[in-house]
């Protein structure tokens, strides 16, 4: 039994030749279709290089276990996502590293109906199986179809569904897909607009897919990936930007001057959206910053609820409140009518009507982020991160009015809120701090639990 490093909370990473490689994800899925006695699983897989090769070996992996493999070939997670529950599949299984350098890969799963994989609900057990590998091939072998070009009709019929064609006004989006995946899932969903009668006109950036990726890893997060979209909004006179990390499960906006919009505005923003057609309804949020989620939640009559960060947690909880909404500020966006899971296509759409309807995305903005600022995520690399998150502990404890330990750490402070927390994915202490009307405090509180975590 070989222990095998590339399972995580929630999904599967791991760098290539060393924690991940073709025998690897063989055993993974051939444990996958074992695991849940699966008779028929959809496979996608994202534009990196490595991809197409891994997919192959999970689908040998699938049908020596008698299980039929649907085949969509370069597609989003989401559209795996879709696809499961539409073609009533036992699972799902996208070959993705999503936003992680180069020499990795990685995959995401889902049970029958989409439902979430982690180590309480059946990843752990798959782990197992895989470190095992004492897999005998079954009599009758499964077999492979190739369902792209349905599936991918369903999906767009299914997206276009979430806006109001008769809302949209002639507005111009810049996308940026980043050589990714988005773009030709995002040409189908536009071409299908355009029949239905969408004023809409677009802008595309890097939009072939190229699993080189000549501009970088696409993780519109990170602020040094950011001016290519602001500059192209601006020159191109966009009303807002848009751009994808590499599987385009991730949505970031850009207003029409190119500042980019801090992810939990956008959550504030949709739950409003929402709860305005559904009042009363759930929305799902994460630890991270929560003030202004939560304000407009109560302001709008809604419920909101916290949980962890992480796509499993979150779509978990969605299915257990029946929540109409969730977003992470991450720019994870999760929609009760998209199979309680989270698209990045969806959120273009919803920011499309919403502009419509009420002005320009910076305005609609501007008085969330005066009413309650936010420093955005800062991530520290440290030598112990125990020790360190326990000094800051220890030193903001005794002032603390409230203690969150949902997720990491959350403190707060009375008019200022900070939450500390190890990334699931990464070896990094991620930070994030907000305040009640006073980025003074933002700034200060920063930079006092800055200097305790380095100290």
């Amino acid at each position: 039994m070989s222990d095998l490093t590339c399972f995580k909370a929630y999904d599967i990473r791991g760098r290539l030749g060393i924690n991940l490689d073709e025998d690897i994800a063989y055993r993974i899925s051939a444990a996958f279709a074992v695991s849940l006695a699966a008779k028929t699983v959809v496979l996608g897989r994202d534009v990196r290089a490595s991809s197409e090769k891994l997919a192959k070996s999970v689908a040998r992996g699938l049908i020596d276990q008698g299980c039929d493999v649907l085949d969509l070939g370069l597609s989003g997670i989401e559209e795996m996502y879709f696809a499961t529950t539409h073609f009533g599949a036992d699972g799902g299984i996208c070959v993705t590293a999503s936003h992680n350098p180069m020499d990795y890969n990685g995959m995401k799963m889902v049970r029958a109906g989409s439902a979430p994989l982690d180590s309480a609900s059946g990843l752990a057990l798959i782990k197992e199986l895989a470190e095992a590998n004492t897999f005998e091939q079954s009599a009758t072998l499964g077999n492979i179809r190739d369902i792209a070009d349905e599936a991918r009709a369903a999906y767009v019929e299914s997206i276009c569904r979430f806006v109001d064609l008769s809302a949209l006004k002639p507005l111009k989006i810049l996308v940026n897909a980043g050589h990714g995946t988005a773009g030709p899932t995002f040409d189908a969903i536009v071409e299908r607009l355009a029949d239905l009668g969408s004023p809409l006109t677009f802008e595309r950036l890097f939009h072939e897919p190229d699993g080189t990726f000549p501009q970088g890893i696409p993780n519109p997060l990170l602020p040094e990936n950011r001016p290519a979209t602001a500059d192209a909004v601006c020159a191109s006179g966009a009303d807002f930007g848009v751009a994808w990390d590499g599987d385009f499960d991730r949505c970031f906006f850009f207003d029409h001057t190119g500042a980019f919009i801090d992810g939990e505005y956008v959550v504030g923003l949709l739950a409003e959206a929402f709860l305005a057609k559904d009042p009363g309804a759930t929305i799902i949020h994460d630890p991270r910053i929560i003030w202004n989620t939560q304000d407009l939640v109560a302001k709008a009559g809604g419920q909101a609820v916290q949980t962890r960060t992480g796509h499993a947690f979150i779509k978990q909880a969605m299915r257990d409140e029946n929540a109409v909404y969730g977003g992470e500020m991450s720019a994870h966006h999760y929609f009760r009518d998209f199979v309680y899971c989270d698209s990045g296509m969806i959120p273009w759409l919803l920011v499309a009507e919403l502009v419509s309807r009420h002005g320009p995305l910076a305005d609609l903005v501007a008085h969330r982020k005066a009413a309650f600022p936010s420093s955005g995520e800062i991530n520290f690399t440290l030598k112990d991160p125990k020790g360190a998150i326990a000094r800051v502990r220890s030193e903001f404890e005794p002032a603390a009015i409230s203690i969150d330990d949902m997720d990491g750490l959350g403190f707060d402070m009375g008019d200022w809120r900070f939450n500390l927390r190890s990334s699931n994915t990464e070896p990094v202490v991620r930070l994030n701090v907000e305040a009640r009307g006073d980025a003074e405090l933002v700034e200060q509180g920063v930079e006092r639990v800055k200097r305790i975590l380095l100290g």
